[in-house]
Order: C-alpha cells, then sequence, then structure tokens
C-alpha cells in the first residue's frame, strides 16, 4: 500500500506564492516520477509539472517560468513552488506518482486547495 499526502494549500494573493509538498510513504521499492496535476471547478484534471527519476520536467505552457517542480529522493517527496500566482491558478491540486511495489503502479493524494484571490 502506498499513500501520498500533500500539504502547503491555502489563500494567498494574485502575484504571491506557495510551496506544495507530497510525501510519499508505504511499500515503495523505487518511485520512476512524481508529478503534480490540477482541478478547477468544471474542468478537467489537468497536468501542471512532472518529474522523472531522470531528472526530465514537463510543465504545462501555463505555468512555465512561474512554477518549479523539485524533488528530495531520500524522501519520497516533491515539491511545486508556485511564482507569480494568478487567479486562474486556482484549483484542488493532485500529487501523483508511478510507484514500484511488487508492480509499477499510479497513486494519488487527496488534494490541496490553492486559492488565489485578484
Amino acid at each position: 500500500q502506498v499513500q501520498l499526502v500533500e500539504s502547503g494549500g491555502g489563500l494567498v494573493q494574485a502575484g504571491g506564492s506557495l510551496r506544495l509538498s507530497c510525501v510519499a510513504s508505504g511499500s515503495i521499492f523505487s518511485i520512476n516520477a512524481m508529478g503534480w496535476y490540477r482541478q478547477a471547478p468544471g474542468k478537467q484534471r489537468e497536468l501542471v509539472a512532472a518529474l522523472t527519476s531522470g531528472g526530465s520536467t514537463n510543465y504545462a505552457d501555463s505555468v512555465k517560468g512561474r512554477f518549479t517542480i523539485s524533488r528530495d529522493s531520500a524522501k519520497n517527496t516533491v515539491y511545486l513552488q508556485m511564482n507569480s500566482l494568478k487567479p486562474e491558478d486556482t484549483a484542488v491540486y493532485y500529487c501523483n506518482a508511478e510507484v514500484v511495489t511488487g508492480l509499477v503502479g499510479g497513486y494519488w493524494g487527496q488534494g490541496t486547495q490553492v486559492t488565489v484571490s485578484s
């Protein structure tokens, strides 16, 4: 069993910053990739940023230059530094990880709310 727990969400004014964290725990042999998705009300869940174990990153065009994903492999933790936040960044942010236990599986966290006021 693998659990992902996010933290760091909250309410911030436009132009402000937040840092999200996600810790993976459980029967983990290794983690191939970790990433962040978000879902705004009435919209589909979308990829925000992803980071592979090899260090490759992928960002949504809407966050390039403002958000940075990083990872502490020793702690099975992924971070999302969000700067210059905009009201359109308001969403529930979900952590995702591709984890190797006895098999390879995808796991989701419970989500953390980020609200950006104008």
